[in-house]
């Protein structure tokens, strides 16, 4: 289901409410807190950036000679990091922008491709795609595959029902409880391990509840299905403020011993990884990396530079 699927259905079952039948159409504009948040194809705000040859000319010369950046993620359904536009066609939102200023810098178009999570990894490896840029943490496993620029860091939330009484204080707070998470995520990672440190301590187990689509998920809280969902900051932010939803804690992707950041992702020694990362030091340098910050409302998760393979996530213990 996507963003303006979602809005329509909400929408209509007001109206059938008041005894009207039409379906209207969703709004371009949502308002969240003190963000108005552009959910419209054209993306008239969209910031933009000059080509800088230096940078551009070490780009790997295939695609160079091709002249698109091929960029894939996921579309999810909820602002503000990658979604379907009104027209349920277009992908938009900050991670588009962060990979329009990469494209623009390094004189290239923007080709921009969807697939679900894990699927954005494989055509990385086969080359199909130059780099996947949605939301992607650094772990060290990941590293063993890919190389990764850093351009925000990485902080998740736990969300839940607005009236739920449930607090947080740390990982004990969430034995017995069904948490809502996304399959294949970091996110994933973290409450796996929490909760085996709950039931090696004699705690009763998470109930762990996977979700692919950020609208089942919103869907199983706003019904109570789930005690509450843990994912990327941003989305529950901007969830919480339109919804009945809301947030009880904030942690870092990477666990409780690193600030874990956020990355464009590409195969590793494939060439790429320097140019993109050169490209993301001067879109922070001249400001335009702020100004697609303050678009979206991630003031919060800038970082003062980008760094290429910094220590990530760690990796599982082996069992």
């Amino acid at each position: 289901m996507k963003l303006s699927t979602l809005i329509g259905i909400v929408a209509a079952a007001t109206l059938l409410t008041a005894g009207c039948t039409a379906e209207p159409e969703a709004a371009d504009t949502v308002q969240a807190g003190a963000i108005t948040y552009d959910l419209s194809p054209a993306q008239e705000g969209r910031v933009r950036a000059a080509k800088v040859d230096a940078i551009a000319a070490e780009v790997p010369q295939a695609i160079r000679d091709r002249g698109t950046l091929v960029v894939t993620g996921p579309a999810g359904s909820v602002p503000p990091l990658r979604f379907y536009a009104t027209d349920d066609r277009t992908v938009i939102g900050s991670e588009v922008d962060f990979a329009t200023l990469v494209a623009d810098i390094l004189g290239l178009k923007l080709d921009i491709q969807v697939a679900d999570w894990s699927q954005n990894f494989v055509r990385v490896d086969s080359g199909e795609v130059d780099a996947f840029i949605s939301n992607v943490t650094v772990t060290e496993e990941r590293k063993e595959k890919y190389d990764f620029a850093t351009y925000r860091t990485d902080t998740v939330a736990l969300e839940v029902p607005k009236d739920s009484p449930l607090t947080y204080t740390d990982r004990k707070s969430l034995a017995g409880k069904r948490i809502g998470i996304g399959a294949g995520t970091n996110q994933e990672q973290l409450l796996v391990s929490w909760n085996e440190k709950n039931v090696a301590e004699g705690l009763p187990p998470v109930d762990i509840a996977y979700y692919q689509q950020s609208t089942d998920y919103y869907l199983a809280l706003a019904s109570k299905r789930i005690d509450g969902y843990i994912g990327p900051n941003p989305a529950a932010v901007y969830h919480s403020a339109t919804s009945d939803g809301k947030i009880i804690a904030t942690f870092s992707g990477a666990g409780e011993q690193l600030q874990g950041e956020i990355a464009a992702l590409t195969k590793k020694d494939n060439g790429l990884i320097g140019p993109i990362h050169k490209a993301l030091q001067h879109a922070i340098a001249d400001g335009s990396y702020q100004k697609v910050l303050d678009r979206w409302g991630l003031d919060s998760e800038k970082v003062t530079e980008s760094r290429i393979n910094p220590p990530g996530l760690p990796k599982k213990p082996a069992a």
